[in-house]
């Protein structure tokens, strides 16, 4: 599923494409990708809007248009956008311009929504906490969502309440950078470990950033370029092999469902 760092990628590419551009003609070939709403209504509200802006909050995509609303746009697993036709087309922007995007996704749980400006704070906050390279993302606020949760860390972190836009990968990433195990329970950290997880956290993401998100299977940018944080993984999907600290196996486990690998040397269950 992409996370924040490849929606952040996907994100810059269409602001450079949509912005100050019109949707000429929208096409939405699935009606899974609207429901319960009519494709049809929804592409008649799109139609003719001018893009002001490409936002992202969390794994959301915010397409903010110039009568208001937005169209909010989650990728969930196989989601993404092409500019080139592609294959697994579900719907289809064509801008006046005459260019053209498509949206694909091969397994299908992604989700169109317009929300009207005055709802779209409210919708998206209640899904979401603060951005985790935002100024509120702060320290004293992890400190505080891990305080009563006695739930294993990774699985608190996995909740976008807590850390909007992290996902699996990254979070994994940021545990063996604080050197935190994934099952301990998220109370049980002192204010060192907290200080140390919250600088985790930004500099897996930063990273993620920095070289285009994580190309695994799904994953491309709208361009078809592919991402290179796959080559600077620290421990996710790579059990078996040594730590880059000190050359102990990775081990993998489950934590809520979710495959989970660290170090069992680096990251200690106490």
């Amino acid at each position: 599923m992409p996370e924040l760092p490849e929606v952040e990628t996907i994100r810059g590419q269409l602001a450079s494409r949509l912005e100050g551009r019109t949707f000429a003609v929208v096409d939405i070939l699935d009606a899974r990708l609207t429901r319960p709403l009519d494709p049809r209504e929804v592409a008649a509200e799109l139609q003719g809007e001018r893009v002001v802006a490409v936002e992202r909050r969390g794994k959301y995509l915010v397409v903010r248009l110039e009568g208001g609303a937005a169209l909010l746009v989650h990728l969930r697993m196989t989601g993404s956008f092409r500019f080139e036709p592609t294959s697994h087309e579900r719907a289809i922007v064509e801008l006046e311009d005459g260019s053209r995007l498509a949206y694909r996704d091969a397994r299908r749980f992604g989700t169109w929504v317009v929300v009207p400006g005055h709802e779209l704070e409210s919708y998206i906050g209640g899904k979401n906490g603060p951005e985790p390279l935002g100024p509120r993302f702060t320290t004293a606020w992890l400190a505080e969502q891990l305080s009563t949760r006695r739930a294993p860390l990774k699985a608190v972190l996995l909740d976008q309440r807590v850390v909007a836009g992290l996902g699996n990968i990254y979070a994994d990433e940021a545990l063996w950078r604080a050197r935190l195990n994934p099952v301990r329970a998220a109370a049980s950290l002192g204010a060192e470990e907290v200080r140390l997880l919250h600088r985790a956290i930004r500099a897996a993401l930063r990273t993620g950033i920095r070289l285009q998100g994580s190309t695994l299977s799904t994953y491309a940018q709208p361009d078809g370029s592919p991402g290179t944080m796959q080559r600077e993984f620290r421990v996710y999907g790579r059990a078996g092999e040594p730590c880059l600290r000190c050359r102990t196996p990775i081990a993998k486990t489950r934590v809520g469902g979710r495959g989970t690998w660290y170090c069992p040397y680096c990251q200690p269950t106490a």
